[in-house]
Parts: C-alpha cells; sequence; structure tokens
C-alpha cells in the first residue's frame, strides 16, 4: 500500500478530530481541503465565511489566489462523499458518552432558509423563509436534530427543491415537499436506531394530519405546537378553539388558578420560572381520547404570544385506559412541558450558531457542493461539543456541582475558567487559540441560552 503523504496539521485537538475522518478522503489535496475548510469555519472573521474570507485573502480579487482556488476545488470538484463524511460524524458522536443519544432525548424536526439571489443556484426560489418571518428568493433546508437537556446536534440536513425546478412541477415524482422531507427524515432517524422520546416540532408540522399519521405509523410520540387559533367543528355554544378553552379554565389568581396547573421549569443558570398550563378537555382533545391538548403560558390571562405555546401529543395521560393500552410510556402534563422545551434549543442557539459557523455563506451553484458546505458546517459544529467535553478539569472541581452550573452534569469538563488553560497549554500553538479557543467559547455562549434542565408540576 502507498504511503500516505503527511499534510500541514491544524492546531491542537482540531488535528485530533479532523485524522478520524482522513481515510475517507483519497488524496492529500482532499486532506488538506478538509483541515482548512474546518479551520476557517471555526475561526472568527470579520466578514462573512465566503471561499476568500476561509482562505483568509481579499474578497474579489483574492478569488484568483491559490488558497482560495484550493478551497473552491475541495468544495465543487473533488471527489469525497459528504453523505460517509456525515456518517462518520455521526459514528464519533453516538459512540461518545457525553453526546449519545438517549431515550430522555427528543428528535427535533426543523427547517430554516437562506437569502440566495439569482435563478441558477439549486434549490433557489421565491418562498418563505421561516427564520426571517418573510417570503424572499432562498434556499430552505429541512434538518433533524437530536436534543436532550445536555446536548444538542443535527442529525441530517435536507434541501426542499421549489416545483419550478421540476418539469412537471408539483406532479413531479421528484418533487418532496417539506412535510415529505421531514416525514423521511425521521424515518432514517428509526432506520439508524437513534433514540429519543418523542418528535418535537413548531405549528407548520403539527398543523398537518399527515405528517402526524405518519408518526403514528412509525409507532412514535410526538409533541407538536400548535397555531393559536387552531379549532375544530363543535355545536354552537361549546368550546371549539384552544384560546377558548384556556379563557373558560376558570383562572382568578394563583391562588384560584381554576384548571390550570403550575408548571416550575428550572433553568440552567438556576434561575425557575413559574408556568401555568392547562389540560384541554373539549373538541377532539382529552385525557381518555387519541391526541391531549395544552395551552402553556406564563399568564393565562393575556397569554402573551411570545410566551404561550399551544401543543398537541399523542402521549397518553397517566392513569387513563390509553396509558395501559398505549405502546407509548404517558407523560404528566409537567414531562409534555419538558419535551417541547427541548425545541428551544434551536430556537435560541442552533440558528446563531449557523450564522457563527458560516452555514448560509456559501457562494456555489451545485447542489452537490450545497450540501457538502452543509455537512463541513454540521461537522464544525459537531467538533466544538468535543473539544468541549475535552476540557481539563479545572484544579478546585469537585464532584459536586451547584445546581443551574453551566457544566451540572458534563462529568470530567472543565469549567469556563479553563478555557485560557486550553489556548495557551496545548503544544503553544498560536492558532490553536484562534480555531479551538473560539469552538470552546461559542458552545459557552450556547450553554448560556440553553433549554431548562428540569420542569415540575406543583404538589
Amino acid at each position: 500500500m502507498t504511503r500516505r503523504l503527511p499534510v500541514s496539521p491544524s492546531p491542537g485537538p482540531l488535528e485530533e478530530f479532523a485524522a478520524r475522518f482522513d481515510d475517507l478522503f483519497r488524496a492529500r489535496a482532499q486532506r488538506d481541503g478538509f483541515r482548512r475548510y474546518l479551520e476557517g469555519l471555526l475561526l472568527p472573521a470579520e466578514r462573512n465565511k465566503t471561499l476568500t474570507a476561509l482562505a483568509n485573502t481579499e474578497p474579489v480579487a483574492g478569488a484568483q489566489r491559490k488558497e482560495a482556488q484550493s478551497l473552491q476545488w475541495f468544495l465543487s470538484e473533488s471527489g469525497w462523499d459528504p453523505e460517509d463524511l456525515n456518517g462518520r460524524r455521526l459514528e464519533l458522536l453516538f459512540g461518545d458518552r457525553s453526546t449519545a443519544p438517549n431515550e430522555r432525548g427528543v428528535l427535533v424536526i426543523d427547517e430554516h432558509g437562506d437569502r440566495k439571489w439569482g435563478k441558477r443556484t439549486a434549490h433557489v426560489g421565491r418562498q418563505w423563509l421561516a427564520n426571517i418571518g418573510k417570503t424572499e428568493n432562498g434556499v430552505v433546508s429541512v434538518s433533524s436534530l437530536f436534543a436532550d437537556e445536555e446536548v444538542y446536534y443535527p442529525l441530517e440536513v435536507e434541501p426542499y427543491t421549489p416545483a419550478h425546478h421540476f418539469e412537471g412541477g408539483k406532479d413531479d415524482p421528484g418533487f418532496r415537499t417539506k412535510l415529505r422531507i421531514a416525514c423521511q427524515l425521521v424515518e432514517r432517524s428509526v432506520e439508524m436506531g437513534v433514540p429519543f422520546r418523542v418528535v418535537v416540532a413548531d405549528s407548520f408540522y403539527g398543523e398537518d394530519r399527515g405528517f402526524k399519521r405518519s408518526l403514528e405509523g412509525l409507532g412514535l410520540g410526538y409533541v407538536l405546537a400548535l397555531k393559536k387559533s387552531h379549532s375544530w367543528w363543535h355545536a354552537q355554544g361549546t368550546i371549539g378553539a384552544l384560546w377558548e378553552a384556556a379563557l373558560a379554565a376558570g383562572w382568578k389568581g394563583a391562588q384560584e388558578p381554576g384548571e390550570w396547573s403550575k408548571v416550575v421549569r428550572t433553568f440552567r443558570d438556576g434561575h425557575r420560572e413559574e408556568w401555568w398550563a392547562l389540560e384541554v378537555e373539549a373538541g377532539p382533545y382529552g385525557t381518555s381520547r387519541a391526541k391531549r391538548a395544552l395551552v402553556v403560558t406564563t399568564d393565562p390571562v393575556k397569554l402573551p404570544d411570545l410566551a404561550t405555546w399551544y401543543l398537541a401529543t399523542n402521549l397518553p395521560a397517566p392513569g387513563s385506559q390509553r396509558a395501559l393500552e398505549s405502546d407509548l410510556a404517558s407523560a404528566s402534563v409537567a414531562e409534555v412541558v419538558r419535551l417541547y422545551g427541548l425545541r428551544m434549543w434551536v430556537e435560541q442557539s442552533y440558528k446563531q450558531v449557523k450564522h457563527v459557523l458560516g452555514w448560509s455563506d456559501y457562494q456555489v451553484r451545485s447542489d452537490h457542493a450545497i450540501r457538502r458546505h452543509w455537512q463541513l458546517a454540521c461537522l464544525a459544529f459537531s467538533f466544538c461539543w468535543w473539544a468541549y467535553g475535552r476540557l481539563p478539569a479545572s484544579p478546585d472541581e469537585t464532584a459536586e456541582q451547584p445546581e443551574g452550573d453551566l457544566c451540572a452534569g458534563w462529568a470530567g469538563r472543565g469549567k469556563k475558567e479553563s478555557l485560557g488553560a486550553l489556548a495557551g497549554g496545548l503544544e503553544g500553538d498560536e492558532g490553536m487559540a484562534g480555531a479551538v479557543g473560539d469552538a470552546v467559547a461559542l458552545l459557552e455562549g450556547v450553554l448560556r441560552s440553553a433549554p431548562t434542565i428540569g420542569a415540575k408540576g406543583a404538589a
């Protein structure tokens, strides 16, 4: 066997991480491009992480420099498979005790839109971009993520291709709706054997009967958001919408909550919030029915939009007949709140991380190159968790961690003060403090905005 020529190594721990993927790249130039691309994504930058920024050259004229051209070739022309890269990434995450998925976590389905101009880029079109809340020209991706109270990361991502890209439009065999892509991502997670408690998603998915039927056909539980306006057919004079059920629940105050029950949510920084939850018994929903609906809010009187959840779940209520007959484990109101609260990883941090790591900054047109860029961004994010899990423990760290500590539950991991030791102590490489230090700092920010570590019902 021909001996592989060495490449210029990445700084510190990033080289150890990158070396685990070397066998997926046949050529030395590919292995070198892989390292340079990851370094560029992880290093802080004053401009968007286009290829010239990743290569640290000037925006226009610098595109012709060999550094930028080699990254362009690596992304668009070289012969490596992004699916193989993603498979290896998940293999490493699943095999690490600190990031392995478990049955208390959730499978999050989410979509993300990136503004893109022109007509020649794959998957581009004028469409609704949910993350910016408006219709624009852009590219939309649908992703599946694993999340629990300690960690979250993307599993797979698929682009949505608008109908005008197909000769037969929406009737073309190759056309897939975002809902169909979401169903396929869930199916693939089940095939991979990813353990999780339920599927969670926003109201775009929660309002679709076909998506819910698909989950039920797979024997999966779900906690899905519903629109505030969600309603059903009802007789005149009876409750026909979730908001009507909330108004009729008899709230007179915290001392006389009526049908509302208090749920205490504990956050990672140690502070607690009192939320109120209503188990709806109206229309097609109820504890004895196949589906339950909940209204969860901080204020049962005003039902503020940003602090009120309208949820549907097929998890049986504890003590009900369904709990005895169903294959799904029962879930209390507090458990349903906990499960949906894990989706806040996406809302509070994942989209920010996407921007930091240059998710939408690609300037390539082909489907293959776009998928490669996305997989490399996912890999950079996974490296952040990998590096964070290997922080050296600070000398004064004890086994007992106070509730709410950022590192509570992360046995063997260093505290925030360890960052300086990491940046300055490993091999003394000047570049390492940028790539690795920025990755760890990024994760520290993610953890500060993490969802609750628990939810308890009122005694």
